[in-house]
């Protein structure tokens, strides 16, 4: 893909369908993070991995009419299509109960994503992806051979059981930008047994321990807090009626992505990705239309 114009911008990981009370959606961390920075103006791809099913066929028609390319997503012939049923509380927000031994734990090696991953402006990886051996060892190839000044992104997503101090050590070491929420980080402290006892304490030892250039902190209806080495940015959120949260902190990456790609400063950061992720939330699912006037908050 050479002399693109637009950024080149990566989410590798699970994609699937998500059980919603309405019926099912398309869904998955990476590719919502995909089509959302697609949304705000870079050329947005998933690397994923479907089941040889009707749901993995239905999956790739509807990535497609996102507007998400479907080659790098890969066919597994053994395993099915991943699913998550998703239960809203009265606040519209989700509880996950994510099945197992599903296509996406079976990313097949480094070699067969090359093409993107060679010219990638930014790839984003979660913690969830990597809950089992064969897709933790494909993500860490991949990561392994970005090229050089590919910002590399670690979406901590601490759901049900699926995660490790390992995990959560290796993403950590690897990125440039971490992005996590106000119910991960007291875990992630007691985890990596961080100095301090609240969340700036343990924000500035992450960034300071593990040499972040970003750290991102979503706290939901009260916006969110990003901290780097050279300055702090706080932002209280935008008011929104809520259809659900579902991909909103996905939202939130893409832009914060597509933030430090363009230059921006840690306030116009934050105050872009709180807009969008708040849009995300008065509309249902994970992947609504994002108004066109939105990517132009990216650029300089």
């Amino acid at each position: 893909m050479p002399g693109h114009d637009r950024p080149i911008v990566v989410g590798v990981g699970e994609v699937l369908w998500d059980l919603l009370p309405e019926g099912k959606q398309l869904g998955g961390a990476p590719a919502n993070f995909a089509y959302h920075a697609k949304g705000l103006g870079a050329d947005g791809f998933a690397i994923s991995c479907v089941g040889n099913d009707a749901l993995g066929r239905e999956l790739l028609e509807q990535l497609a009419r996102a507007g998400i390319a479907p080659r790098y997503i890969a066919i597994d012939q053994r395993h099915p299509t991943g699913t998550v049923e998703i239960h809203l509380d009265a606040d519209g927000k989700p509880y996950f109960a994510i099945h197992e031994e599903v296509a996406w734990d079976y990313l097949p090696p480094k070699t067969a994503f090359q093409e993107v991953i060679g010219v990638a402006d930014a790839v984003c990886f979660g913690s969830l992806a990597q809950r089992g051996p064969v897709s933790r060892a494909t993500i860490s190839g991949l990561l392994a051979s970005v090229p050089d000044g590919c910002l590399r992104v670690f979406d901590v997503n601490l759901r049900q059981r699926f995660y490790s101090r390992d995990v959560l050590l290796s993403g950590l070491l690897v990125a440039d930008i971490v992005k996590l929420n106000d119910e991960e980080l007291p875990v992630i402290a007691r985890l990596l047994k961080l100095a301090g006892e609240d969340d700036d304490a343990w924000m500035a030892a992450l960034v300071r321990e593990y040499g972040l250039g970003l750290l991102v902190l979503t706290r939901g209806a009260r916006g969110a807090v990003l901290l780097s080495p050279e300055g702090r940015s706080e932002h209280p959120g935008f008011p929104a009626k809520v259809a659900d949260t579902v991909g909103a902190g996905d939202a939130f990456t893409a832009a914060v992505t597509m933030g430090v790609l363009g230059e921006l400063s840690l306030d116009a950061i934050n105050e872009c990705a709180n807009r969008v992720a708040s849009y995300v939330c008065s509309r249902a699912g994970a992947m609504p239309e994002l108004p066109g006037d939105f990517p132009a908050m990216f650029r300089q």
